[in-house]
C-alpha cells in the first residue's frame, strides 16, 4: 500500500476546523525570537532550528509544531523569527536584498517573500505564513537604500528581486527628491 506524503497544510486545515486534538508543550517564542520550554529558555541553537523546521502558522494566526505523529500549539508573542542582517547584491532596481534570520535562514526579499510594514515595523515572509520582524539596525540599513517610489515621490522604499517594497512616506513639509 502506497503512503501519502505528509501534508502539514492539511493538518493545519483540520486543526482550524476543530477535527484534531493537540498536545500542550508549554512552548513560547518571545518578541526577540527566543524560544522557551516550560518557562526556561532553550539554549541549544540546533534544537531551536529543529523545532523551527516543523513550525507552521495557520491562516488564523495560531502557530503549531507539526510532525507526522504530533501537533502542538506554540505561543508566539509577535512573529517566530527576527531579521538580524541584510546583504545587498547589485544596485538600483536590479538589486537583491537578502535577510538573515536569528536562526541563520537566508531569505531574499521578493514576490514570494515580501517586505511589509506594520505600524512602522518591517516584516518579511520567511516561509509559508511565517514571518521575521526586522531588527532596528537592519531597518536602518534598508532606510539608507530607500528611494522614491516610481509613481509616488512621497513614498520611500527599496527595490529587491524585481519589486518595489514601500518603507514609509515622507512627513508633511519635507521635500522629496531621489535617494533618502
Amino acid at each position: 500500500m502506497a503512503r501519502r506524503p505528509f501534508d502539514p497544510q492539511a493538518v493545519l486545515d483540520a486543526l482550524a476546523r476543530g477535527e484534531l486534538g493537540c498536545g500542550d508543550l508549554d512552548m513560547r517564542i518571545d518578541r526577540r525570537g527566543e524560544w522557551f520550554y516550560r518557562g526556561s529558555r532553550i539554549g541549544r541553537p540546533a534544537l531551536v532550528r529543529l523545532f523551527a523546521g516543523v513550525l507552521h502558522r495557520g491562516a488564523d494566526g495560531v502557530h503549531w509544531l507539526i510532525t507526522p505523529v504530533e501537533r502542538c500549539r506554540v505561543e508566539v508573542e509577535d512573529v517566530a523569527f527576527t531579521g538580524v542582517a541584510v546583504e545587498r547584491r547589485g544596485e538600483g532596481e536590479a538589486q537583491l536584498l537578502e535577510i538573515r534570520t536569528n536562526l541563520g535562514e537566508e531569505v531574499a526579499i521578493d514576490g514570494d517573500h515580501p517586505l511589509r510594514m506594520r505600524e512602522g515595523v518591517p516584516y518579511v515572509r520567511v516561509r509559508g505564513e511565517l514571518e521575521a520582524r526586522l531588527l532596528q539596525p537592519v531597518f536602518y540599513e534598508l532606510a539608507e537604500l530607500a528611494v522614491a517610489a516610481p509613481q509616488d515621490p512621497d513614498c520611500l522604499g527599496v527595490w529587491s528581486g524585481g519589486g518595489f517594497f514601500p518603507l514609509g512616506r515622507l512627513a508633511d513639509g519635507e521635500e522629496s527628491g531621489g535617494d533618502a
